[in-house]
């Protein structure tokens, strides 16, 4: 099988992932942001606690805070008895102390006395008179408890440069009094869609047209991902104008995104251009992937750059595939190992046998269906070009290279769209 460029073999997925994240992007310059608008972001320091949380002991259940060895022993045919003293408010230090014998009423994350280490359940006690507790099980020191220091410590690395901030990491930073983080700013990514039969969304279409839909698809896939989008409108099927364009889009953006004009047509200019910007020029053109075969990659004047198919569902796998990866390393996010994170997964089994060619990765677009016997992956089988194909569908199951296809039951797994 050759490839567009009358190579002999096809570029694989992995090489040809491999040959875009091996060339250097450097991550864009960094900024502080304060914590309610740091979800997303992606740190470029290391984030210290400034203090012990929690700064203090505190309950972990409704119940009696106590002295545990006033409970050993403790049980149903012969329970403890302590004296009932007060009763710990949330938000306040507790204004007494515990005795030997002593027990006060405590609400969960309520603050132990002094003398207290340990927190009896209500359902282990009864009252036995209005200031008598009757303890039916023994508790351990600091048991129902959370010590000082025990969820994070003092001088602690709690979040890592490289990370993408989470709700519940944006959640450790607030409980830490933690405000403001350095954050890489979001690369800008250049979106170019190109073709004489491609008109705006507003615009009625005569025969022949289409409208714009890869800008606004790759639009919202790119700020998924933590970018920006810019969006340099249609130009058509004009060398010089493409040219002009996508200069300018290498001076104002990290990334250029030309959707349509990736094959091999006499009007098509996209593998021109890309190999005109600088060395290294195209990485290569063409990849053994359905949908997506004829995807450019390649870098020039020091950015990458993608010359995409026209079909939707082409452009929503080679984004999946090839660009969210390296729009991540361009945010400055790494993973163990630098190894990117993975999509979301589920486990099910597959609706149909489905035949696939070897020596081609296969993705194959679904929807996911609850029956009695489990979750069923239904494939939505359709040619790239049909927007309804990736409308319906849930997620993407890979048939690899090596493999024929996929039989009906067979259990997959499902790589699920985000959000």
């Amino acid at each position: 099988m050759k490839d567009l460029l009358g190579r002999e073999e096809a570029v694989t997925v992995d090489k040809a992932l491999a040959l875009l994240l091996e060339q250097p992007m450097h991550p864009p310059p960094t900024e502080c942001t304060g914590i309610d608008n740091a979800y997303g972001r992606v740190l470029s320091a290391d984030v210290v606690s400034p203090e012990d949380l929690p700064g203090f002991k505190r309950s972990t259940m409704d119940g009696y805070a106590v002295n545990s060895k006033d409970t050993f022993g403790a049980s149903d045919g012969m329970p403890a008895y302590l004296t009932l003293v007060g009763e710990v408010h949330m938000g306040e230090t507790p204004g007494f102390a515990l005795q030997r014998g002593e027990a006060a009423v405590i609400p969960t994350g309520g603050m132990l006395p002094e003398g207290a280490d340990a927190v009896v359940m209500y359902e282990h006690t009864n009252t036995a008179g209005a200031d008598i507790v009757e303890v039916m099980k023994a508790v351990a020191p600091n048991e129902n408890v959370i010590l000082p220091g025990e969820d994070i410590r003092k001088g602690e690395v709690i979040l890592r440069a490289g990370q993408r901030l989470r709700p519940q990491d944006v959640g450790a930073l607030a409980g830490l009094g933690i405000l403001e983080v350095e954050v890489f700013r979001r690369p800008v990514v250049a979106i170019v869609s190109t073709g004489d039969e491609v008109v705006r969304p507003e615009q009625p279409v005569s025969a022949g047209q289409v409208r714009d839909i890869n800008s606004y698809n790759l639009a919202g896939l790119i700020l998924r991902s933590g970018g920006i989008p810019l969006r340099k409108g249609i130009i058509p099927d004009h060398l010089d104008r493409l040219r002009a364009t996508v200069s300018e889009c290498a001076k104002e953006a990290q990334m250029v995104l030309i959707s349509g004009g990736s094959s091999v047509g006499t009007r098509d200019y996209t593998a021109r251009v890309i190999e005109e910007l600088g060395p290294p020029g195209i990485l290569f053109h063409g990849v053994s992937i359905r949908p997506g075969k004829p995807l450019i990659g390649g870098m020039g004047k020091g950015i990458p750059l993608f010359g995409l198919p026209g079909h939707p569902a082409a452009v929503s796998v080679c984004f999946d595939t090839f660009i969210e990866p390296v729009l991540k390393r361009l945010s400055g996010e790494q993973a163990a190992g630098d190894r990117l994170p993975p999509h979301r997964t589920v486990r099910a089994l597959f609706g149909r046998n489905v035949a696939s060619s070897t020596g081609r990765e296969d993705h194959v677009r679904v929807a996911l269906e609850f029956r009695d016997d489990g979750v069923w992956a239904r494939p939505i089988l359709g040619k790239s070009g049909l927007i309804r194909t990736l409308v319906e569908a849930d997620g993407i199951v890979v048939i690899p290279m090596n493999k024929n296809g996929l039989y009906e039951g067979e259990t997959v797994e499902v790589m699920l769209f985000s959000g």
